[in-house]
């Protein structure tokens, strides 16, 4: 095959003149082998099978001195270093100006600008691993490292790598651990900027994936998220959401984001009735004034307003106040029988939990969303805690049923506790981005991207579901629990209506 031939052809790929069947065919009549074709189908950035893109530098040299073909095989390479898309090695050109560098030309093509299949696979997280919520990112962490152990860190052909360098930390000691935007943002940039990260598990707090979502969207990098429950995020829901969103954090018009928990809009409801089923009447909403907690107050007080409940609020308040009793006081005049707080541990909880308790007494009725569903709430609060009701996006892992009773079970013998509320979330999504790398079957990030997003009929350990065009999973089940003698303890399931 002259070298004309070869451009020519390459060409006709590139351009969509010559599909990859066509090419095929007219490349075998003129005598090269399956493997040099997979191995030119690559370099012109074509799709191919798996099991083509695999040839090792030998069996591409084997197959070209068997043939005769040393100065065609020299030839076609040179070709090759100069239609690879930019960015492939100088040394791959340099190997492909003689017979014996074509092998290792077109090997390097395969793996390198092709994103072959094998190698190795980055997935990089990025959660606060310091601070409030330190056992319950400890806790997902734990799970995502027990589903990729369990997959023996490979899917398909790639060897998977998450360690310590992988495990990002996007909270900060001036936040006393808490997230940080500047941060995030770096943390983020580090994932888009390594070539071989392929999956972005994270954020744990929504107002952290605001930052980081348009960063790994230009970049077509996938992100999957075990904790984030904005609404916002992925669905216009009216009320519930604030101006432009989702649209604003999508850049490139693609949706490249994913979650594995139910969202707030659903979580927010399921509070408001329950709150009429236990007979309140009149509910006092706070917030803490960031993304995930202001929008959780908006919908509960949205959808209590529907069901007949006087309410006063949402309100903000001083995530960093040293006494909230005049605030309590308040609640106490206006004559509120229950106080909702859409906000996390890490935003001064515990200590509004104290001062509410000091002022409205042990029975007066709290409830907070999952947000507050931690070991460091119940540490912080102390007694102030006891008779908390708290929403949870899901069920909690004690109720997790056949596949999710055995992760527990799994998880407690391996780390010796219970697995944190959010830990099967992290197992899941760790799981389902496995999978999602198995099924593209390349080192690409749009194909990897596209697999994650279009996993559907997903039978894991939180039930049977699939991503929805959003990016939402179908899942609906929440939990309503509360906190008796220092402990939670699961009161029972609401299916949320979507």
């Amino acid at each position: 095959m002259a070298h004309e031939d070869v451009h020519n052809l390459m060409q006709g790929v590139r351009k969509g003149q010559l599909s990859r069947r066509d090419f095929m065919k007219r490349a075998a009549a003129l005598g090269f082998s399956a493997s040099a074709i997979a191995a030119f189908l690559a370099a012109c950035g074509a799709s191919a099978t798996a099991t083509a893109l695999q040839p090792t530098a030998a069996s591409v040299a084997t197959t070209a001195a068997g043939a005769g073909v040393g100065s065609t095989a020299a030839a076609a390479a040179t070709t090759v270093a100069t239609n690879v898309p930019a960015g492939v090695s100088s040394t791959v050109a340099a190997a492909a100006t003689n017979p014996s560098g074509a092998a290792t030309a077109v090997a390097s093509v395969v793996q390198g600008a092709a994103g072959g299949a094998g190698g190795s696979i980055k997935l990089l997280s990025s959660f606060p691993r310091t601070g409030a919520n330190k056992s319950q990112t400890d806790g997902v962490v734990n799970a995502i490292k027990m589903a990729l152990d369990e997959a023996n860190y490979s899917a398909g052909n790639f060897k998977l790598v998450y360690g310590q360098t992988e495990d990002l930390d996007d909270g900060v000691p001036a936040k006393s651990g808490n997230w940080d935007g500047g941060q995030e943002a770096a943390n983020a940039s580090k994932a888009v900027a390594d070539p071989d990260c392929m999956v972005y598990i994270a954020t744990f707090n929504s107002g952290a994936a605001k930052i980081s979502i348009p960063i790994t969207n230009k970049a077509d990098l996938a992100m999957i998220s075990p904790a984030n429950t904005y609404t916002g995020l992925t669905k216009n829901v009216e009320g519930a959401v604030e101006k432009g969103e989702p649209d604003v954090y999508f850049p490139s018009g693609k949706r490249t984001y994913s979650r594995v928990i139910p969202t707030d809009d659903l979580q927010g409801a399921v509070g408001a009735t329950f709150a009429k089923d236990e007979g309140v009447k009149k509910v006092y909403v706070l917030d803490d004034t960031e993304l995930y907690g202001h929008g959780l107050a908006s919908v509960f007080a949205q959808q209590a307003k529907k069901l007949g409940l006087d309410v006063t609020g949402p309100e903000g308040i001083d995530n960093k106040a040293t006494d909230y009793r005049s605030l309590a006081q308040k609640v106490k005049t206006a004559g509120a029988d229950m106080v909702y707080f859409g906000g996390i541990t890490g935003n001064n909880a515990p200590k509004l939990w104290k001062d509410l308790r000091a002022v409205l007494g042990a029975d007066f009725k709290l409830m907070g969303p999952d947000g507050i569903f931690d070991q460091d709430f119940l540490d912080g609060a102390a007694d102030a805690a006891e008779g908390t009701f708290i929403s949870f996006g899901g069920l909690p892992p004690e109720k997790l049923t056949g596949k999710g009773a055995d992760f527990a079970g799994k998880y407690k013998a391996k780390y010796n506790v219970d697995p944190s509320s959010y830990a099967a979330y992290g197992y899941e999504a760790a799981s389902v981005v496995v999978d999602a790398i198995k099924r593209a079957g390349k080192k690409d990030r749009t194909a990897i991207r596209e697999a994650l997003m279009g996993t559907k009929n997903w039978d894991g350990i939180l039930g049977k579901w699939s991503f929805t065009d959003t990016g939402d999973t179908t899942l609906t089940a929440m939990s309503i629990n509360t906190v008796k003698n220092g402990k939670f303890e699961y009161l029972k399931t609401v299916e949320a209506k979507s």
